[in-house]
């Protein structure tokens, strides 16, 4: 398994639980996302809102209900049903190993067929305060492509990397459709070229091998 690494980005998102097998059969079945999605063994304990959330971003209504629908039938649970907003389309899946999921797109009506592409994969931060984990991501070499004052921050990545944002906690877990309350292990690291660390809010990095 090959991949090459940047220095700006995430290439693999690696959920970590008490059965990598099941999660990975699940993710398979459910988004197909090959290698940019890992999952390795850990029962480090965790209780409620992980602290993240994990975003497809795709072309219409019918590609988001696509997707939902792939995940309610390999396992997933509703969060928040799909339904219009006035920034598009889309909704919210746990995953059997307790992964939050939002799938949308910013188109209300579909302009295609449905399909199986995802055009962006996001990895949602939710952190204590976004100024500070800004400046601590930027000094590691990101550059910011988007971002809304401390309430929202984007990251640029290439075209083959997983995206990465940060949004205030609180926040995050309103999105998600979920209680911001939760402590213990976040059950995920990233794996790119950035090195390995950990970040302000305890989410861990490492350096994934050429």
């Amino acid at each position: 398994m090959n991949i090459t690494t940047n220095r700006t980005g995430i290439e693999s998102v690696i959920l970590t639980t008490p059965d990598p097998l099941a999660a990975a059969t699940f993710h398979d079945a459910a988004f197909g996302l090959g290698d940019r999605l890992r999952t390795r063994a850990s029962d480090a304990a965790t209780s409620g809102f992980r602290g993240f959330t994990l975003s497809l971003v795709v072309s219409g209504p019918s590609t988001v209900d696509g997707f939902i629908g792939s995940a309610v039938a390999a396992g997933a649970t509703t969060v928040k049903p799909a339904k219009k907003s006035f920034w598009g389309y889309g909704g919210v899946v746990q995953a059997p190993d307790g992964t939050l999921w939002k799938i949308a797109t910013s188109s209300k009506k579909d302009s295609g067929a449905p399909t199986r592409t995802v055009d962006d994969f996001v990895v949602l931060l939710g952190v204590e305060d976004v100024k500070a984990t800004k400046q601590f991501y930027i000094e590691r070499g990101l550059t910011v492509a988007k971002g809304f004052g401390s309430k929202y921050v984007e990251f640029a990545a290439p075209a083959s990397s997983v995206k990465l944002a940060l949004y205030g906690r609180r926040a995050a877990a309103k999105d998600a459709g979920v209680s911001p309350e939760g402590s213990g292990s976040h059950r995920v690291v990233f794996g790119g070229g950035l090195g390995t660390f950990t970040d302000p809010d305890g989410f861990e990095w490492e350096t994934l091998a050429e």
